[in-house]
């Protein structure tokens, strides 16, 4: 029996290796993305271990001592760590509520349109925000809402309003950073959903309208549920980013005196971490980040095991 049970095992890795031969053109242009992603990726994570040390640009990592958990500690027991907790998930939490089911919608809608020409023409102008930089954007929307001139406050003054210093009141920053956020991509978020509609069988539709099913009662019980899985997919990867807000436009947009609602996880580590060179410190919060971002990706994940047919792993 075990000549017999070594024989089958040998035969299997046999078949495998002889698999991978027939496709190992295959395997070679995969062999750059491999490259990419060890270099880039796997061997950086070794720097994580500063944020267990006292790490000095001079002597090293290795040569840096060693002092645990302290720079997590001194997190944890930061009188800016609530704020900035409360800040990063709320921010978050506008943009998975208002921002997530934005593409869904506008993709639905563009599966809507009958004229190829004028879906094409919406779908590019949707698309330009994505390719704007940044900076660009930030800058657009300090116009728009600048208090002296800016397009916002001109409306609001000429319907008989006062002119509202946007930028500097902290009530306002979470809506104007949402906004922002849905606008530059809403568009190309749509991609992904306008794929999976076109993966929906057109007999359904079909069997819907002799249901009597309008466009509405499709658009429920046979265009959602035909995406479904997909919004599953992309939902998880989204509630996994909670803590994880960009800092960029953050940074540009904010001042001392909306630190109340605009000062997050990134944008503390980016003035602890790299402005006053405290490195160990930002890598430690950047850990704690992914950290977290991990255990909200599993726990997401399991529910949508348990309550779907749609899951990561």
């Amino acid at each position: 029996m075990k000549t017999r049970n070594r024989g089958v095992a040998l035969e299997k890795k046999v078949s495998v290796w002889s698999k991978m031969y027939k496709s190992r053109y295959v395997y070679m242009l995969f062999l750059p993305v491999l490259a990419w992603y060890i270099l880039f990726c796997y061997v950086p994570m070794y720097g994580i271990v500063i944020a267990f040390k006292d790490y000095n640009l001079f002597t090293g990592i290795a040569d840096s001592p060693w002092v645990g958990f302290k720079h997590f500690q001194q997190f944890f027991e930061s009188m800016f760590f609530g704020r900035l907790v409360r800040n990063t998930f709320l921010i978050s939490f506008y943009g998975l509520i208002f921002g997530f089911p934005a593409p869904i919608l506008l993709a639905v809608l563009f599966n809507e349109l009958k004229n190829g020409l004028f879906k094409k023409v919406v779908q590019t102008i949707s698309y330009l925000p994505h390719f704007i930089s940044t900076v660009i954007i930030v800058s657009m929307f300090v116009s728009f809402l600048s208090p002296n001139g800016g397009l916002i406050n001109n409306l609001i003054t000429v319907f008989g309003g006062k002119s509202i210093y946007f930028l500097g009141d902290p009530k306002y920053f979470r809506t104007i950073y949402t906004v922002m956020g849905i606008w530059q991509g809403v568009g190309w978020g749509t991609i992904i959903y306008l794929a999976a509609l076109a993966g929906i069988n057109t007999e359904l539709y079909e069997a819907a309208i002799i249901d009597g099913c309008n466009r509405f009662k499709q658009t429920i019980h046979v265009t959602l549920p035909g995406i479904a899985s997909t919004i599953i997919i992309m939902l998880i990867f989204r509630v996994g980013a909670l803590l994880s807000v960009g800092s960029d436009s953050i940074i540009l947009m904010y001042n001392p005196a909306i630190y109340e609602t605009a000062d997050v996880i990134s944008t503390y580590v980016y003035r602890r971490g790299l402005i006053e060179a405290q490195y160990s410190f930002g890598a430690a919060v950047g850990l704690f980040n992914a950290v977290i971002g991990i255990a909200l990706i599993s726990i997401t994940n399991t529910l949508a095991k348990r309550y779907s047919e749609t899951s990561l792993w």
